[in-house]
């Protein structure tokens, strides 16, 4: 069976007071995921706020990363997949 999908991702970030804040949301076209992730800036270094953007926004798509992985598993027991339970032990 032949199957081709394209999925989008959409990163929002606000920065205030040193702090970056990224919300990614993955669209699949039948569901919607997000994840989020911060980044402070110390107070002893200069403030570059692409650093931010780059910090926050990484760990908000290893966020939504391991939602996505948590649904797979969730779908995998739900259609009685044999490896769902191997899999997931073996991933923690």
């Amino acid at each position: 069976m032949k199957h081709t999908a394209e999925w989008g991702v959409r990163l929002y970030m606000s920065e205030e007071n040193g702090t970056t804040k990224t919300h990614a949301v993955l669209n699949t076209g039948t569901s919607t995921l997000d994840g989020h992730g911060t980044a402070q800036c110390n107070p002893a270094d200069s403030d570059v706020p692409e650093i931010g953007d780059e910090l926050s926004a990484s760990r908000a798509l290893q966020d939504l990363g391991r939602r996505l992985m948590a649904t797979a598993y969730d779908d995998m027991e739900a259609v009685g997949s044999a490896g769902a339970d191997s899999t997931r032990r073996d991933r923690r």
